[in-house]
């Protein structure tokens, strides 16, 4: 993996702590009585800065990077890896490096995804969008079509995996550490493919 440029580094901070202020501000007086000019003002940004890094109050909760993390690790995992055993492998692997801040900022954030209603809703768009994203792996790494529908139910089974482990996650409010709820989840899948 390419080390990103200073540019990207700096976009990159500013989206963190444009979050943090959100997360914190959702925490004090709940995500619906939170407004993007509240959140601007934490962050010390214009509304219109804002939506240059984001361009719903949805997407500061949804919107991550990890379909991007998944894809890379997926392609470098050898061709003679199933795909479900490569997903194991890349999700443990991200799991395991991701640092302590970055951690808890997944667990608020998929703890109002699951809270928020109108989150809920938007969550959807980026569930379809991810199981996509699989597909289009698993089809490189199979030379099946993307439309096989071996790879639809595969790449779907994994997205809904992924989320009643996120979901187990929120739950418990992180007795378990993430990576081992979602190794433990996948293992179920892995018979399948």
């Amino acid at each position: 993996m390419s080390t990103p440029g200073l540019r990207e580094r700096k976009k990159q901070k500013t989206r963190w702590a444009i979050q943090e202020h959100a997360l914190r501000l959702f925490a004090e007086q709940g995500y619906d009585a939170t407004t993007i000019d509240q959140i601007a003002a934490a962050a010390e940004i214009s509304p219109s800065t804002f939506f240059r890094y984001f361009p719903t109050k949805e997407d500061l909760v949804i919107a991550d990077e990890y379909d991007d993390l998944l894809v890379e690790g997926l392609r470098r995992q050898p061709p003679e890896v199933s795909p479900l055993r490569a997903v194991r492998e890349v999700m443990s692997a991200t799991l395991r490096q991701m640092a302590p801040e970055e951690r808890v900022r997944v667990w608020e954030r998929t703890r109002l995804t699951m809270s928020v209603p109108a989150l809920r809703a938007r969550s959807l768009e980026n569930f379809l969008t991810t199981t996509s994203v699989f597909r289009a792996v698993f089809s490189e790494r199979t030379g099946r079509g993307a439309d096989d529908f071996e790879l639809r139910v595969l790449a779907g089974a994994v997205v809904g995996a992924l989320v009643a482990a996120l979901e187990l996650w929120v739950e418990t409010d992180q007795g378990e550490g993430l990576d081992e709820i979602v190794d433990r989840t996948l293992a179920l899948l892995e018979p399948l493919g």
